[in-house]
């Protein structure tokens, strides 16, 4: 019985060992910003997450791209993350309005085409749920667009701070009304 036992224990020790080797890996990294800490997240060469650190879905984020790239965190550096920081650095600084990186969208068909259309709400302005609904051909479907952006797992980069409500009230933010504001009152300043 005991060598059983001590045959199981080494069978499922060697079974994470080799599961381990043949996950991929999510390279993370902190980055302190004006208004809170973001994870930086690179997969693949490209970027996949850029996250509050206390944001309301965070966990949830967390679980879809591990689910979705078969992936476990790991902190480390990368190409990409250093690129996101120096944009990032710049875009703080009100020396960037546009991204330039390598993106992953680790989401539905729904969630990338929304994600993607937020990438054309151009810099120091905002539009509705409701207007961002009829660019995507889809009116109706507002509150579904609402949970899409609400899982943007790429905040700042990809702009869901752009989106508001329809009579111009903030509406919910993955890292807080708070910073939704500062990113908003960020950008209205002028630029260069």
């Amino acid at each position: 019985m005991y060598i059983i036992r001590i045959i199981e224990k080494e069978a499922v020790r060697l079974f994470f060992f080799f599961w381990h080797l043949y996950m991929n890996v999510i390279t993370i990294q902190k980055f302190l910003s004006p208004c809170g800490v973001l994870i930086l997240g690179s997969f693949d060469g490209r970027l996949c997450l850029c996250d509050w650190v206390g944001g309301r879905h965070r966990h949830s984020t967390e679980l879809r791209l591990k689910r979705l790239l078969n992936a476990e965190f790991q902190e480390g550096a990368s190409d990409v993350i250093e690129i996101a920081r120096r944009q990032l650095d710049e875009y703080f600084a009100r020396e960037r309005r546009v991204f330039d990186l390598p993106l992953l969208f680790a989401g539905s068909d729904f969630q990338k085409k929304v994600w993607g259309e937020l990438l054309n709400i151009p810099y120091g302005t905002t539009i509705s749920y409701g207007e961002m609904a009829s660019r995507l051909g889809m009116p109706n479907a507002v509150r579904a667009l609402a949970n899409a952006n609400g899982a943007n797992a790429l905040s700042v980069i990809v702009p869901c701070h752009r989106v508001i409500g329809s009579k111009g009230s903030l509406t919910g933010y993955g890292g807080g009304l708070e910073i939704k504001r500062f990113l908003l009152d960020l950008e209205s300043r002028t630029i260069l």
